[in-house]
């Protein structure tokens, strides 16, 4: 599989272009042979002890919300304050778990105390009573939530040798998508038959401890080790580390790195790189602005808890089915039309559900978003999403991986961290109808910057859509 596109983004200099599949580091261990795992640890069957844990996670940002919002009756503002702090702690937890996982090896360690910290988070939230203790726990499960995605993807690359990396990948896809979909069912039918919103917790808890059981049981520390680098170097591995967690940071972005992007804006000839990265940073602020006044705007609309789940779920659903077709979509046009038409397909989505928050409630508008969301949230994130991440993946240079990277990391987190914020204070100030039609404008935007990008001639890109 070759992570390489036809465009004009691309590196000119052959010093700095990117072959990820022939890349010997990917494949090569201390001793120069050729295996990514011993034949001891080549099991992959460990994958099955995450699925327990992705359904436990699954529900926790809708259920926070709700939580804050109907048992608390917290405020607009003071819940996307909630939620913006729990954004903004992704950027240093990012950096945080990144270099651990670089120099503390033991994958097995990290991935289980994960689970045992998240379990003990979620017992924690039955025993609160407050805002401000609710912010503090959902900062922390935010933070530790994160350690264990990359051990996670180096554990697939490091327990299979490289000619199945491609399989462990899809089968950890399809894991990690079963659990949150399950995650999201139960918590849908739990509210459904109304039983107590934070009891919920409980079984999720105990979901948690299981898989940190099974983990124990079948995960076998890799006797060799790859370094992260190894993730943005591999297609497969950077497509899924990104849509677990859109923040990786080799090294922490200087200054001197974001200049080194943005300078290329002066010239035509460079400009594509830059453009791409602003294209994505209006694409993850429209996704903070509108993803934050979602919950609320169900609720103030006489939504259930039950139904709040369920649009998460119907979501979850279609964005699930549609990365399955995603690759195959792709093979048959450009990354930038891709892109383009995930992007026009979510924006109209986003104005046209800030329309009907405006007109319609009830029923009538939880119908609404029933058949709206699915497509932006699921079909359109899907094309948008695989295009785009290519795209990323191929501005990646060895010379300049870490330091682009880093700046893609930055971009993210600050503009998902800016969305929250400036949705609760639109919502309160204006109204969702504003906030959504705000939300779709950014997407706009993102399209006009993904638009200018040029010299894109369609090559074909072997893609294993998620």
């Amino acid at each position: 599989m070759k992570g390489k596109d036809d465009t004009s983004y691309d590196h000119e200099d052959n010093d700095d272009e990117v072959d990820h599949e022939d890349n010997d580091a990917a494949s090569e261990t201390k001793d120069g042979e050729l295996t990514a795992a011993s034949s001891k640890s080549s099991s992959i069957n460990w994958i099955y002890s995450i699925v327990p844990y992705t359904i436990a996670v699954g529900p926790i940002g809708t259920f926070v919300q709700i939580f804050l919002l109907s048992e608390l009756h917290s405020g607009l503002i003071v819940y996307s304050l909630v939620i913006t702090l729990s954004n903004a702690i992704g950027i240093p937890a990012a950096i945080i778990w990144g270099f651990v996982a670089d120099h503390y090896h033991k994958r097995k360690t990290i991935i289980v105390a994960t689970y045992f910290s998240v379990t003990a988070n979620l017992v924690a939230f039955l025993f609160i009573h407050t805002i401000a203790w609710t912010a503090i726990l959902y900062t922390v499960f935010s933070f530790i939530s994160a350690a264990s995605a990359t051990p996670l993807n180096l554990l697939v690359m490091e327990t299979q040798t490289k000619s199945k990396w491609a399989v462990g990948f899809a089968r950890f896809s399809m894991m990690s998508s079963v659990g949150t979909t399950l995650g999201l069912v139960l918590s849908a039918v739990w509210t459904g038959l109304l039983l107590q919103l934070t009891l919920l917790l409980l079984p999720l808890a105990i979901l948690s401890v299981i898989s940190a059981a099974l983990s124990i049981w079948l995960i076998r520390e890799p006797e060799y080790v790859f370094e992260r680098e190894i993730i943005a170097m591999e297609h497969r591995s950077f497509y899924q580390r990104i849509l677990a967690l859109p923040l990786m940071f080799i090294k922490i972005p200087r200054l001197a790195d974001f200049r080194s992007v943005f300078q290329g804006l002066r010239n035509e000839l460079t400009s594509q790189i830059p453009i791409l990265y602003l294209s994505i940073f209006f694409f993850y602020l429209a996704s903070g602005i509108f993803n934050t006044s979602l919950t609320p705007s169900l609720l103030s609309a006489h939504s259930s808890t039950a139904e709040v789940f369920s649009v998460s779920l119907t979501g979850m659903v279609v964005q699930t089915a549609a990365f399955y077709f995603a690759g195959p979509y792709i093979q048959r046009r450009t990354l930038k039309t891709t892109a383009l038409g995930g992007l026009a397909v979510r924006s109209l989505c986003y104005s046209l559900m800030g329309v009907s928050s405006l007109l319609v409630t009830g029923v009538a508008y939880l119908g609404t978003i029933l058949v709206l969301y699915p497509i932006a949230a699921g079909i359109a994130f899907a094309a948008y999403y695989t295009a785009s991440t290519v795209m990323i993946f191929n501005t990646l240079g060895h010379r300049s991986q870490a330091s682009r990277l880093g700046v893609y990391s930055a971009l993210v987190g600050i503009a998902t961290t800016i969305g929250s914020i400036i949705s609760g204070l639109t919502s309160f100030y204006i109204g969702y109808y504003a906030t959504f039609i705000l939300a779709g404008g950014c997407l706009a935007c993102a399209a006009y910057l993904m638009s200018l990008i040029s010299g894109e001639r369609g090559t074909a890109i072997k893609i294993h859509a998620a």
